[in-house]
């Protein structure tokens, strides 16, 4: 048996690939759900994702795990709009004439980021086209030299460095360049008169993420399971699985881990020097809408990184007639007071900032307040990043060892749902 630790989606595709291949799995899962971060609320209609999620065309590999699993005809490409809140006041910026009225960039700044965003250098003489393809080359250029150089010193302030902040705070001076051009390049189609265009699923990803346990089969997969520990000498033998109030030991020939690299540390000794930021994630149930956007970005100073009003890109009539936003917020530092506030203090906090931003807002509005924490959401895509990836197959540890959580190469530039189906299948395909 090959033992599969973590029910989230790098798991479950993992297991799927496997089985496929003629292997028998199993799946331990330590709460009690699967999903990961694609897990999901129960509401007046569809079920909704405790953390904000979509598709970049980019994104080819769970289009066509949707399609292999039978959902494919459930994935919608729609029209996301984004704007920028600033000095209080929303400025959409999705059309050209959106992006041409922004009052805080002036025309060359627009050039400027424009040129950035098609990737073309045009810092002098005829623009190459080829200076932004391998993002290796921009692994060890610090983020803010690289705007200041290929943009300009108004587009930074004026535009990235909020971002920045809300995305990775007191270490957004470690993030490389690489991270940012990884970024351009996954967000993937626009339509250069209405917008960036979105995927999301009919009925929400759990649908998708149903299809997959069902492709798996339910009886494979043990939920509040969390494992142990991982024997091995030469090679893996054992998973010690706690579940149901019992130890238990489990004969395994190999071990796909998909945990966060702690785990994976604790169990094997294998020690990963990315750093994880946590993030606090609410969704609020709404009478009304707050705005008619979907992804609002905040320069101002705000309790949360950003709003994203999700039924402004998938219609309220799916939940009920409810009005559905996410409230988000990302962690440096544990000891941070947002992460050490209860649910109740946090529900207070950003109603206020709510209250704060849009006058006409009324918490009579507020059916209901959902809220997730993780401590280690995404990694902190610094500079060296690369070096610190683990790789998919462990046989410096001890054969028979295999890894597809987050800190593996497939989440990189930017950690995704796709980019988790990729390193579940990257582990998978190298198991014998």
């Amino acid at each position: 048996m090959i033992g599969v630790v973590g029910g989230g989606v790098a798991g479950l595709a993992a297991a799927y690939r496997l089985q496929q291949a003629g292997h028998e799995v199993r799946v331990f899962e330590a709460s009690d759900q699967v999903g990961g971060l694609a897990a999901t609320y129960e509401t007046a209609g569809d079920r909704i994702e405790a953390y904000y999620h979509h598709l970049s065309k980019s994104e080819e590999t769970i289009v066509e795990l949707a399609e292999e699993l039978g959902v494919g005809e459930k994935v919608e490409w729609r029209l996301g709009k984004n704007a920028y809140y600033v000095e209080g006041t929303v400025h959409p910026l999705d059309t050209p004439w959106e992006i041409l009225a922004y009052p805080y960039l002036s025309v060359y700044d627009k050039f400027r980021l424009g040129m950035l965003t098609l990737e073309i250098d045009v810092r002098g003489g005829v623009p190459p086209f080829d200076t932004y393809d391998s993002l290796e080359a921009f692994e060890d250029v610090p983020i803010k030299e690289f705007l200041v150089e290929h943009t300009t010193r108004g587009v930074y302030d004026y535009f990235f460095e909020p971002l920045l902040d809300a995305k990775f705070g007191s270490r957004k001076e470690d993030v490389s360049a690489a991270w940012l051009l990884g970024r351009i390049k996954f967000r993937g189609e626009r339509d250069l008169m209405r917008g960036e265009i979105l995927g999301y699923f009919d009925g929400g990803f759990g649908v998708f993420l149903d299809a997959l346990v069902e492709g798996v089969g339910r009886e494979h997969i043990t939920t509040d399971a969390r494992v142990q520990d991982i024997g091995f000498d030469d090679e893996v033998n054992s998973l010690t699985v706690e579940h149901d109030g019992s130890v238990e030991e489990h004969a395994v020939e190999s071990v796909v881990v998909t945990t966060m690299p702690n785990l994976l540390e604790e169990w094997t000794g294998y020690a990963c020097d990315i750093d994880f930021q946590g993030s606090v994630c609410a969704v609020v149930g709404l009478e009304d809408s707050l705005t008619d956007t979907y992804w609002l970005n905040i320069a101002d100073d705000a309790p949360f990184g950003a709003l994203i009003e999700h039924t402004n890109f998938v219609p309220p009539e799916r939940y009920g007639g409810e009005h559905l936003l996410y409230c988000a917020s990302y962690v440096q530092d544990l000891d941070e007071a947002l992460w050490k506030m209860s649910d109740a203090e946090v529900e207070e906090h950003w109603l206020s900032g709510i209250e704060d931003m849009f006058p006409d807002f009324s918490r009579e509005s507020v059916n209901w307040m959902k809220i997730a924490r993780n401590p280690r959401t995404a990694p902190v895509y610094e500079r060296g990043y690369l070096e610190k990836v683990v790789p998919y197959e462990l046989s410096e540890v001890t054969e028979g060892l295999y890894y597809a959580g987050m800190a593996s190469r497939a989440q990189y530039p930017e950690r995704s749902l796709n980019g988790a189906i990729v390193a579940g299948f990257e582990a998978a395909e190298r198991i014998s």
